[in-house]
């Protein structure tokens, strides 16, 4: 990630300042707010991949810098009307807005982001933009509700997970990298080439993040949080489709009515790992990052071409 930093350190510096300026408020509730969210902001992969999206096809400008902050505006906004819809007291480790702020504020913080995103947009005339942009929001929803829908029935096939995560998790993603590259080369066949490689890197990011929850000694601590919450990931719904109907059963049993029992959850990480379920979601997951590199490796070969590749290489490498 230092090599990145030496790419895009300034661009990212510069966006920071631009950010907390883009959300400010004349509400002094809403404005500190504002503040808290600010400070307890995440890694930033989406304003990096913006900047490296725009970087690798011309000069960053203030259209990416509105790019990066409109991703940025949508994304805090999903994610503070999703921590009410999941009832989560917590969002990266610190309280969440809902839990400090009660449901009601929280879900006016989340469409007070979501208009600034828009008036970002249009006061500026990145129709572009917003264009790229909303498509991705109205993906992320419908993602959300298939997932809802199908989860109670805890019998999804492959096909409709890959739906799933393309919507609910790639698509935000994938429009980062498309209108960071659309803010600097105006490119309709680059932009639509740069949505497709964002995409591939977004699904094998949230492949990575299922594996979280079972783990190895190179994947992380297995918690089986996502077991707990019924959630089907890619390792269970490949163990389901492909062991007995004893064991199917068993593992359904549990998940759906002992997902709080510690020794149930560790059963069903056990039957995962000896199904082969996190070994095929590992694969998969390579090879959509492989794919994401035959994408990249397209463009010419530059220090900005090989921070992107790192970039991608450490979304499916890291530890957390």
């Amino acid at each position: 990630m230092n090599f990145i930093n030496d790419i895009i350190g300034e661009e990212l510096n510069t966006f920071e300042k631009k950010f907390a300026e883009a959300v400010k408020s004349k509400t002094l509730l809403l404005d500190r707010i504002m503040k808290f969210i600010i400070k307890r902001k995440g890694k930033q992969l989406r304003p990096m991949f913006v900047f490296l999206s725009a970087k690798l096809h011309g000069e960053v400008n203030e259209s990416t810098y509105r790019a990066a902050a409109l991703v940025e505006l949508l994304h805090t906004a999903t994610l503070v009307h999703d921590d009410v819809v999941d009832e989560s007291l917590e969002r990266r480790g610190f309280f969440s807005i809902n839990a400090l702020w009660k449901n009601k504020i929280a879900v006016l913080v989340g469409d007070y982001l979501l208009s600034k995103g828009l008036l970002l947009s249009t006061t500026h005339n990145d129709f572009e933009h917003l264009h790229i942009l909303s498509e991705a929001v109205r993906q992320m929803s419908e993602g959300e509700l298939l997932q809802i829908e199908k989860s109670r029935k805890l019998n999804l096939k492959e096909d409709i997970y890959f739906e799933i995560i393309r919507n609910k998790t790639a698509s935000l993603l994938s429009s980062a990298c498309a209108v960071g590259a659309y803010s600097t080369c105006k490119d309709e066949t680059i932009t639509s080439k740069m949505k497709l490689f964002g995409e591939k890197v977004g699904i094998a990011f949230q492949i990575k993040d299922d594996l979280f929850d079972y783990g190895k000694e190179d994947i992380g601590k297995p918690t089986g949080n996502d077991i707990k919450e019924k959630k089907l990931t890619l390792p269970l719904i490949y163990t389901l489709n492909n062991v007995d109907t004893a064991t199917k059963k068993a593992v359904i049993y549990i998940i759906k009515n002992e997902n709080k029992n510690a020794g149930k959850v560790k059963f069903v990480i056990d039957k995962v790992t000896e199904a082969g379920g996190i070994k095929y979601a590992a694969e998969k997951m390579n090879a959509y990052r492989d794919e994401a590199l035959e994408i990249l490796y397209s463009f010419p070969e530059s220090p900005v071409r090989k921070a992107l590749e790192d970039l991608v290489r450490y979304t499916t490498d890291r530890k957390y």
